[in-house]
């Protein structure tokens, strides 16, 4: 279940992504009175799911799901449409157009997905706020990675610096460490201030190891509401009670209670909390399936998470904010895929998919679906032969230079461009392959 509800919700992304991304072709196609013969979400080799003819426009869903396209009259594509190309220019086709008219019916693609972007990043920052943790309130530490407790780190440090630089939320700080190659993170460890000194390969060590992510937030086991009839609510734990240990073993922490209690499944255990300020033991039964049916508060309400309401009017300026922040973080990350641990990490359909939750969660799925819009419009503007950018370097040529390609130069780039994507496709997909007979 946990699987279709991933693949749903990950269908559904690129849906509204594709869509999107092949209206602005199509729009701005129309505008100049382009004529546009299809428009198909989801590749249809040999046949198609669904197809509708309107007007001039064939509509249509493909069975194959990589992807979407618009078929413009006149126009070198991914159709490779050489008959038509032979036969003389009609007033219709992309081909007869000026030059700008064609540069904006190529770039529209990419910017309806950027500006779709930050608007869903507003109105996220409209409907639910922006919520973090403070690095300042990070009071129990991180869990580390095995590389980063391979080259100084301990599980519990602080972080105060990032190269001597104090960052308000603890993305920034991580982003810093990885992407930016830091050389002394500053971390408060036992009461003390340690730099703890980086290899200047600290980043390609993280990459191949392949690790989960950097570190993760650590903090109590709290308790949010009890299941009926279980363990717990028997014996009558409450809300807000916070678990600090199980027989006598200090269970500080919300992994150590979990791995704690999983030691006496079908046993009674006496567990320690603590509750408006006193200690206090309950007795209880485990269940034979190691859990006592307890849900865990948040560990942004354990944490003290700050929490930004915007208005109308302030979501735009946020989101906008937001997005270009995400968008620079992603660009600058890119970087690291130009080594041989990068190219390891490359991931395709299946590792898209497991970004989106096990659980129907509208906030994840709309910030997810504004990330993924921001990568589709940079990817496509990428000066590629066979992508949106490819079409635009040849058009800005032309625009410059006065001189329009040849019809077989644009053939001969775009098959070699559908090369090097194919190539591409099938090396994050091989990868995604790999990592699932690695686990």
């Amino acid at each position: 279940m946990d699987i279709l509800i991933k693949a749903a919700q990950f269908v559904f992304s690129l849906s509204i992504l594709i869509v999107a991304h092949e209206m602005g072709h199509f729009l701005f196609a129309k505008l100049f009175k382009t004529r546009v013969e299809k428009f198909y979400l989801f590749f249809d080799p040999w046949f198609s799911l669904f197809k509708l003819k309107k007007g001039e426009t064939e509509y249509g869903v493909g069975w194959l799901p990589l992807g979407g396209y618009v078929k413009i009259s006149g126009m070198i594509d991914e159709s490779m449409d050489r008959e038509q190309m032979k036969q003389p220019p009609q007033s219709w086709e992309f081909r007869s157009k000026p030059a700008w008219q064609r540069l904006l019916i190529m770039v529209a693609g990419v910017l309806v997905n950027f500006v779709m972007a930050l608007f869903i990043y507003s109105m996220i920052m409209y409907v639910w706020g922006k919520e973090y943790v403070p690095m300042q309130n990070a009071i129990y530490g991180y869990r580390f990675c095995n590389t980063a407790l391979s080259n100084g780190f301990q599980n519990g440090d602080r972080i105060v610096a990032v190269d001597g630089q104090t960052y308000e939320m603890i993305p920034d700080a991580f982003n810093a460490i990885i992407i930016g190659n830091a050389q002394t993170v500053t971390v408060e460890r036992e009461g003390q201030t340690i730099d703890v000194m980086l290899p200047v390969d600290f980043s390609a060590r993280y990459l191949e190891a392949n690790e989960r992510g950097f570190a993760f937030l650590n903090f109590p086991w709290v308790v949010d509401r009890t299941v009926s009839g279980s363990p717990a609510e028997k014996a009558g734990l409450q809300q807000g009670d916070r678990m600090t240990a199980v027989n006598d073993t200090p269970t500080p922490l919300f992994d150590t209670f979990a791995a704690e209690i999983k030691k006496h499944a079908g046993q009674p255990v006496q567990v320690t909390i603590q509750r408006n300020g006193e200690t206090q033991i309950v007795s209880l039964n485990v269940a034979q399936d190691s859990t006592i049916g307890i849900y865990m508060q948040r560990p942004e309400i354990t944490l003290n998470a700050n929490h930004i309401h915007y208005s109308f009017r302030e979501s735009f300026p946020a989101g906008i904010r937001f997005g270009v922040d995400k968008l620079t973080t992603y660009v600058k990350s890119l970087g690291l895929l130009f080594s041989k641990e990068g190219v390891k990490q490359l991931g395709g359909f299946i590792a898209i998919g497991n970004f989106f939750p096990a659980t129907w969660d509208w906030l994840s799925f709309w910030e997810l679906t504004a990330f993924l819009s921001l990568i589709l419009a940079f990817m496509n503007i990428l000066p590629i032969p066979a992508l949106d950018g490819g079409h635009v370097l040849f058009i800005l040529f032309e625009i410059i230079t006065g001189r329009k390609p040849s019809d077989k130069f644009l053939e001969n780039a775009q098959i070699a461009g559908m090369i090097v994507l194919i190539g591409l496709l099938l090396l994050a997909n091989g990868n995604d392959v790999i990592r699932l007979f690695q686990k």
